[in-house]
C-alpha cells in the first residue's frame, strides 16, 4: 500500500496536522483497509452526533471528540495516521454522498470534527491552514484596532467572551463570510465588515470547508452514479451501500448477562424490560395471535438474542398463531423459519438480532406492526404508547421533540431513562442493548428490596 507522508517535519509547528481532504490521494487501498478505516472514523462521527442530540456543552464535546478520536483514529506511526485519516474521509464520502439526508449528517458531523482539529491546532498552523484555503486575509492594523476597540470589549463582554488586548490578533472579513458570528451576535460589524479574533477564525474556516465539502459531495455522486457503482458491483459497491445502515455495536446473537428467559416469566419480562418495538410486536402477537413476515423476524430473533431457546420459541410462536391457523398449519408453513432463524435450517447460519438502525430504516406496509414506533407511529399512537408505559408528561414532552427533529434512538433512549429512573449515557443503539441494561437495573433493584425486607424481618 503507497502512504502519504506526514505534513509534519520535526521542529515544524506551523505545518498543520490537519487535512483539508482537497482531492483523493492516488492510493492503493486494501480492501479490509477501505472498510475498517471507514468504520472506525464512522464510529467517531456517530459519537458526535449522538453527543450533539444529547445537547452536550462545548466542553463535553471537546472532550468526547477527543476521546473518540484517539480511540479510533491514532496510529503508532504518523504517516499511516494520516493515511487513515485521509482515506477513511474519502471512502465515507462514497458512502454518504448518495442521498440527501446522508450528504447533510456527514456534512454537518465532518464539519464538527473539523471545527474540533482545527481549534487544537497551534496559531501558526491555523493561518497556514487558512492561506490553504486561499483566506489571505490581512490582520488589523494597531491604529485601526485601537480606534474599535472599545467596541470590540462591548460584543466580548455582552457574549462572556475574553476581552480583547492591545496587542490581540483580529481579521476584518464581509459578514457574510462568518453567518453563525454574527447570527449569535458574537462579531462586532461595521461598514459591513466583521472584526473576528484569532480565537473567532475556526467559524471562517470551517464555513469555507462546509462550503468546498458540500459541492465534493454533489460532484462524488454524480461519478458513483454514472461511473463506480456499475463498476464496481462485485467489490466495493456492496461495502459502500452497506456502510451507511452499517451497526457497529455488538450483535447479540448469544445472550450474555442472562443466559434465558423461560415463558413463564415472559409476559412480566417484556412489560419491564422490551423496548417499545419489541413490546409492541409482542403484544400485538398476544391480540391477534398472528404477525406478519417481518414482524415476526424482529420479535424472533429478538427474543432469540434474550435468551429463549429453540424448544421454547417453537412453543411460544405455536400456542398464538395454532389459535388462528391452527397447529397443522403453524407446523407446515412457519415452524421451518424459527428453525432457519436459529441456524437449525437452510445454510445453518446463526442469524443476529436487527440493530436500532436496521429497524429504523425499515418499511412496513398495512397491517404491518415491525419497525421503529418512534418512527412510524402517528403522534397520537406515540403519545398513547409511551403513557403505557408509564413515561410521565413532562419526560414524554422530551421524547417528543426528539421525535419531531427525528432523533429516534434518542427518542428510545429517553425513554429508557423515563421508565427505569436513571440515565443512560450510552444511548440505545439496539433494542438487546435496551433489555440487557433494563435487567441488570431492574436484577439490582429486586436485590436491594429482598436486603431491605431481609432487614426487617430480622430488626422484628
Amino acid at each position: 500500500m503507497l502512504a502519504v507522508r506526514s505534513r509534519k517535519p520535526v521542529g515544524y509547528d506551523d505545518v498543520p496536522t490537519l487535512p483539508l481532504y482537497r482531492s483523493a490521494p492516488a492510493l492503493d487501498v486494501r480492501l479490509e483497509d477501505f472498510e475498517l478505516f471507514a468504520i472506525d472514523r464512522l464510529r467517531v462521527l456517530k459519537g458526535i452526533s449522538d453527543g450533539l442530540s444529547r445537547g452536550k456543552k462545548h466542553d463535553e464535546m471537546e472532550k468526547l471528540i477527543n476521546d473518540l478520536w484517539k480511540a479510533n483514529m491514532r496510529h503508532p506511526q504518523a504517516s499511516e495516521a494520516i493515511n487513515k485519516d485521509i482515506i477513511s474521509h474519502f471512502v465515507l464520502r462514497l458512502v454518504y454522498c448518495r442521498t440527501d439526508e446522508l450528504r447533510k449528517w456527514f456534512l454537518s458531523m465532518e464539519t464538527a470534527l473539523f471545527r474540533h482539529r482545527f481549534r487544537n491546532e497551534r496559531p501558526e498552523a491555523q493561518r497556514s491552514l487558512m492561506a490553504e484555503f486561499g483566506l489571505a486575509y490581512k490582520k488589523v492594523d494597531s491604529s485601526e484596532l485601537e480606534s474599535v476597540m472599545d467596541k470590540l470589549a462591548q460584543v466580548a463582554r455582552s457574549t462572556s467572551q475574553s476581552i480583547p488586548t492591545v496587542d490581540a490578533i483580529f481579521y476584518k472579513v464581509t459578514f457574510e463570510e462568518v453567518p453563525e458570528l454574527v447570527a449569535s451576535r458574537r462579531v462586532f460589524i461595521s461598514k459591513g465588515n466583521a472584526y473576528i479574533a484569532m480565537s473567532q477564525v475556526v467559524s471562517l474556516v470551517a464555513t469555507h470547508f462546509r462550503s468546498h465539502l458540500s459541492k465534493a459531495l454533489i460532484l462524488t455522486n454524480r461519478k458513483w452514479t454514472s461511473t463506480i457503482v456499475e463498476q464496481e458491483k462485485n467489490r466495493l459497491t456492496p461495502i459502500v451501500e452497506a456502510l451507511s445502515t452499517s451497526y457497529l455495536g455488538p450483535d447479540y446473537s448469544q445472550p450474555k448477562e442472562f443466559a434465558e428467559i423461560s415463558l413463564r416469566d415472559i409476559d412480566d419480562i417484556a412489560k419491564s424490560s422490551f423496548p417499545m418495538c419489541m413490546r409492541h410486536l409482542f403484544e400485538k402477537l398476544r391480540e391477534d395471535h398472528h404477525l406478519k413476515h417481518g414482524g415476526r423476524m424482529q420479535l424472533g430473533l429478538f427474543l432469540k438474542g434474550v435468551g429463549l431457546k429453540l424448544d421454547d420459541a417453537l412453543a411460544f410462536w405455536k400456542a398464538e398463531f395454532s389459535r388462528k391457523v391452527g397447529a397443522e398449519r403453524f407446523d407446515k408453513e412457519y415452524a421451518y423459519s424459527i428453525r432457519h432463524n436459529y441456524g437449525r435450517e437452510g445454510k445453518r447460519t446463526d442469524y443476529t438480532p436487527y440493530s436500532c438502525q436496521k429497524i429504523i430504516s425499515s418499511t412496513p406496509g398495512v397491517g404491518d406492526h415491525h419497525g421503529c414506533p418512534y418512527r412510524h407511529f402517528s403522534e397520537e399512537n406515540l403519545t398513547a404508547a409511551l403513557s403505557r408505559m408509564g413515561v410521565n408528561s413532562r419526560a414524554l414532552s422530551d421524547v417528543m421533540n426528539k421525535v419531531r427533529n427525528k432523533h429516534y434512538q434518542l427518542a428510545c433512549t429517553l425513554t429508557f431513562e423515563a421508565v427505569h429512573g436513571t440515565s443512560c449515557e450510552a444511548g440505545i443503539n439496539h433494542p438487546n442493548q435496551y433489555f440487557s441494561d433494563s435487567q441488570i437495573i431492574m436484577k439490582s433493584k429486586n436485590q436491594s428490596t429482598a436486603k431491605e425486607t431481609q432487614m426487617e424481618i430480622e430488626s422484628s
